[in-house]
């Protein structure tokens, strides 16, 4: 977490050192960025940088929640969208991941380098134990699950979270066309759709 001082900032120092982090990690994966070029690109002394954050990779996790938030709330508005079909939600979730713009050299850098606290803090957009069943779990649909319980709500969505995170890794990865990747994540969801749902 970013000390207190960084909240304190002007808003517009603030984004522009959020601007300058993300440029850095947009270039390079995390264990290659450079906090001289991160000051650097704010035009703040280097010294500085450690009044806002511990080290790059406090600056870097900070980055990634303020993603995984935004993915939440996208992810919510999918269900509700979809009227808390999961598995419509999921294919529009995973066409908007793999087809950002804004942050796509970021994306790629994060998963291209997968840690486990990587994959952990992504994971909270939707797979998270206390987020799914307290939160995001409100807006799905769980009477056409085959699920006997609340609480297996929480293994459904760990399950689909691998497959998602997976398929964004071999989309970057391997360099994968929109289309193709749609049409394996797909599949990928029908198989899962078609032992999840309770039969008719």
């Amino acid at each position: 977490m970013p000390k207190v001082t960084f909240f304190n900032l002007p808003d517009d120092k603030k984004q522009s050192l959020i601007n300058a982090a993300k440029k850095e990690f947009s270039r390079v994966p995390l264990f290659e960025a450079s906090i001289a070029n991160i000051v650097k690109e704010a035009g703040i002394p280097r010294g500085s940088f450690y009044q806002y954050f511990e080290d790059k990779e406090d600056a870097f996790f900070f980055l990634l929640n303020e993603l995984t938030e935004e993915n939440k709330k996208y992810f919510v508005f999918t269900l509700e969208k979809h009227k808390g079909d999961l598995f419509e939600a999921m294919l529009e979730f995973f066409a908007i991941i793999i087809n950002e713009e804004e942050n796509f050299q970021f994306l790629r850098n994060t998963f291209l380098n997968m840690t486990h606290k990587i994959e952990s803090t992504f994971a909270k957009s939707f797979g998270d134990r206390e987020i799914t069943l307290n939160d995001i779990g409100l807006f799905i649909n769980t009477s056409n699950l085959n699920i006997s319980k609340e609480a297996e709500l929480f293994h459904v969505m760990k399950i689909i979270t691998s497959v998602t995170i997976r398929n964004v890794v071999d989309k970057f990865a391997l360099e994968i066309p929109y289309e193709e990747a749609m049409t394996h994540y797909t599949t990928e969801m029908n198989l899962l759709k078609n032992g999840l749902l309770k039969g008719e």
